[in-house]
């Protein structure tokens, strides 16, 4: 009974955390945790286990490819550079950083390395509580770098719990062969894995069949995971990488109905998946305070506060550092377009969340030694991980907007120009098109002139969008359109109150009233988006 009780109290949970989060302007997140800790006060509640293996095995995968799905990979090549320095030796400096610190606080030198990289690494999915609030390339950035630093930072901890735990051995040939084969293996399973459901797509494309056709994309965060791991190669790069070649074929091997199947499920996926793990973490947050004697907590608590000061300080003097260094080798015009402001990379600094990868790393340490003793101060490595995931999303999300407002960013146009530059484009290669195409599929002249006169006026309100004159003309037309609109939407309410009338009256069977619905739902899905369009 617990499990269905649990799954109805974590529902009712997001509900309330996304209603509370619209009305007091605050990130889900944020909230969503604050619920986990509120949460832990019932004892059976805190006693609940998630597996580090389903955080790894089954979450990640699934949070990281819809991650790399959407985002830009053009942005990913323009910023590569920094973004491989922020991924691998940014994440190692952190380490080291957070090692020695831990270390100084009284942590022996093994634990003090599994702290450090547990909280090395930044999450895609938690920066998404910065993305309303930063330009389109700041936030790319971000996630493109949380997507690869997963990999450098569970090289990392492998070694640091492998040498604590007394399996592994530390030396240069064997730390350069373990990242060798982690990036290496990663890459080419992704590209294998991307390759292979490529290949499947186009033929389940010929059966039109939608469902088999999701099913594959399903499989595709999972498959290349698995493959990496069976070679014991990076399968958080394997997920990115795959993920990266879908954005790219994906929009040439499914149809617009498949798609809106596709973005419907993984973006309610997303939603769920992302909440339930910043429940969790408050809930872990809880549950780590209640297994720390007074003074330990203590020591703890310091030691949560010092690590979440030098994550920063880490993280901004590196890329006070990388900058700099970049200047002086690269003077290229195009390398100066490039640059970022002081402020800008003070934003960046705090923007670097801690999320679900932290924990989870954290929660896979081992409880015993290969001798059988217990692991040292695990207690002590978990809730200082949980307090550090805690104060990045709250205290940073809670001082981000006002940092940002401070940092004064220019606002980001390039989304909308480039918006309005594909519509154009599309829409005048359609109606360059439409006399050909209505004569090879003998187009009756009456649906052909009707359909030439909607795209001619679709494009005319197109280029009114863009339009600089100073006449009214542009305006009086997007008015006119924008009523149109308006006027069509209200129309379907109606539509949809008759239907509802003649299937409560029983004169017409739900069978047809779910498939008329389902168009009214399809022409009002379309008018809502031309309208938030344009």
């Amino acid at each position: 009974m617990h499990v269905l009780e649990f799954v109805v109290i974590m529902g009712i949970a997001l509900v309330v955390c996304g209603v509370l989060a619209d009305r007091l302007r605050i990130a889900a997140p944020v909230l969503q945790l604050a619920a986990g800790v509120l949460l832990g006060f019932v004892s059976w509640l805190r006693e609940t286990e998630l597996p580090p293996d389903v955080l790894l095995l089954v979450f990640l995968p699934v949070l990281l490819y819809w991650e790399s799905v959407t985002t830009s990979l053009r942005a990913i090549r323009r910023d590569l550079r920094g973004i491989v320095l922020n991924g691998t030796i940014l994440v190692a400096v952190t380490a080291w950083a957070v090692a020695a610190l831990a270390h100084a606080m009284g942590l022996p030198w093994g634990p003090a390395w599994v702290l450090g990289a547990a909280v090395a690494p930044t999450d895609a999915t938690a920066v998404n509580v910065a993305s309303r609030l930063l330009p389109r390339r700041n936030v790319t950035v971000l996630r493109a770098e949380s997507l690869i630093n997963d990999g450098t930072a569970i090289v990392i901890y492998s070694l640091a719990v492998g040498v604590t735990v007394g399996v592994e051995h530390l030396s240069t040939p064997h730390i350069g062969g373990l990242l060798l084969l982690s990036y290496g293996g990663g890459i080419a399973a992704g590209v294998l894995v991307a390759w292979v459901a490529i290949q499947v797509r186009r033929r389940i494309r010929t059966l039109d069949d939608t469902l088999l056709g999701n099913l594959v994309i399903i499989l595709i965060p999972f498959t290349a995971y698995l493959l990496a791991e069976l070679v014991e190669a990076s399968g958080v790069l394997a997920v990115v990488v795959a993920g990266l070649i879908m954005s790219q074929a994906g929009p040439r091997l499914a149809q617009a109905h498949a798609r809106r199947q596709t973005e419907a499920f993984w973006s309610l996926a997303m939603y769920l998946l992302n909440g339930f793990l910043f429940v969790m973490v408050g809930l872990e947050a809880q549950a780590a305070v209640r297994s720390l004697p007074g003074d330990a907590l203590t020591d703890a608590l310091v030691m949560v506060a010092a690590v979440s000061v030098a994550l920063i300080v880490v993280r901004f003097a590196f890329l006070q550092a990388a900058v700099h260094t970049i200047r002086l080798v690269d003077r290229r015009p195009q390398q100066r377009a490039r640059r970022m402001g002081h402020r800008a990379r003070i934003v960046s600094a705090l923007a670097g969340f801690r999320g679900a990868v932290s924990l989870a790393l954290a929660l896979s340490v081992p409880y015993t030694l290969d001798s059988g003793a217990p692991f040292p101060d695990r207690d002590t490595i978990v809730f200082v991980t949980a307090g550090v995931v805690v104060v990045t999303l709250v205290v940073q999300g809670l001082v981000l907007p006002g940092v940002a407002r401070w940092a004064s960013l220019p606002h980001d146009t390039d989304s909308e120009r480039e918006l309005h530059l594909a519509q154009t484009v599309a829409a005048e290669a359609a109606l360059d098109a439409l006399p050909d195409m209505a004569a090879e599929l003998a187009t009756d002249p009456e649906v052909t002139d009707q359909l030439l006169a909607d795209y001619e006026r679709h494009l005319r309100t197109l280029r009114a969008v863009g339009a600089t004159e100073d006449t009214d003309e542009p305006g009086s037309l997007l008015r006119r359109h924008g009523q149109e609109i308006e006027l069509r939407l209200a129309l379907l309410d109606r539509k949809r109150a008759a239907v509802i009338a003649l299937r409560d009256e029983h004169r017409i069977d739900d069978s047809v009233f779910l498939r008329v619905q389902a168009r009214l739902d399809n022409e009002e899905v379309r008018l809502a988006q031309r309208k938030a369009a344009e």
